[in-house]
């Protein structure tokens, strides 16, 4: 059976496909003001390039912020479900997930392959890739350089400001100041970490815990996850995508079990 899993995030979209236990192709594209279209044509390029017919698909299942704009889905699921599903797939001894997206963070306790509980930061940027995103840009560098940048650092920058706009500001009076980038980049990434760290430590996360989402690329957070949580943390080939193959194993069914070699 080939499903799909879509997941219609604020900042990307991603479209996968799941023919039995094996992942067969997915994509991954900012999202921007049109959910459905976006997905639509994502869903199109990934069937011609894996050269599956539409009729091949047998259910399509939606998720994210904007899953319930995807009309050509068959069924809509929860984000929290399905991430739990797509990092259980990867990982069945994960027992917490930190997901950290563009617009919002999640901490997720699993138990017995299930949702136990869950903790969601959705109303201030403060803690998500947007944050980092505007604040990179006042440091005049890119997203993707700002964790590398951090991790050359001996002595982070302490930021202050917990709003994201003040953040920005704070960066610029700390480059004015003569600060480095390095240490201002450490900064940056330590206090969106700790502001993820509190939520995980109030879900009760101490081990076998996954990092998920765009902001899991940075392995200047990861590492700095690791040393606040004290723990080796799990990260996916492609951390943007569990939510999509979640969908796409829930579409399947339950008879779907991890691949042995996981």
């Amino acid at each position: 059976m080939i499903t799909a899993g879509i997941d219609a995030g604020a900042a990307t979209t991603k479209v996968l496909l799941l023919q039995d236990r094996e992942i067969i192709g997915y994509r991954i594209a900012g999202t921007a003001f049109d959910f459905l279209t976006a997905a639509r044509n994502m869903f199109d390029e990934l069937l011609a390039s894996c050269d599956i017919g539409r009729e091949e698909v047998g259910k399509v299942y939606a998720t994210g912020y904007g899953r319930n704009a995807i009309s050509f889905a068959d069924k809509s699921i929860s984000e929290i479900t399905a991430h739990a599903k797509g990092v259980l797939f990867l990982f069945p001894e994960v027992r917490g997930i930190i997901d950290v997206g563009g617009q919002d963070s999640k901490v997720i306790v699993v138990e017995d392959g299930r949702v136990a509980d869950f903790l969601m930061n959705d109303k201030c940027a403060a803690g998500t890739g947007k944050f980092l995103e505007v604040t990179a840009k006042a440091l005049e560098v890119t997203i993707n350089d700002l964790g590398g940048l951090a991790l050359a650092s001996n002595h982070p920058a302490d930021i202050t400001s917990m709003c994201t706009v003040f953040a920005e500001s704070e960066v610029i009076s700390l480059r004015a100041r003569g600060i480095t980038k390095e240490d201002i980049a450490a900064g940056l990434i330590t206090s969106i970490a700790q502001r993820v760290v509190v939520m995980a430590k109030r879900m009760g996360l101490k081990k076998r815990i996954a990092f998920v989402g765009g902001v899991a690329k940075n392995a200047g957070m990861i590492a700095t996850l690791e040393k606040e949580l004290g723990v080796t943390i799990y990260v996916p080939f492609e951390p943007q995508i569990t939510g999509a193959l979640g969908a796409a194993i829930a579409a399947q069914g339950e008879h779907v079990t991890p691949p042995i070699d996981s």
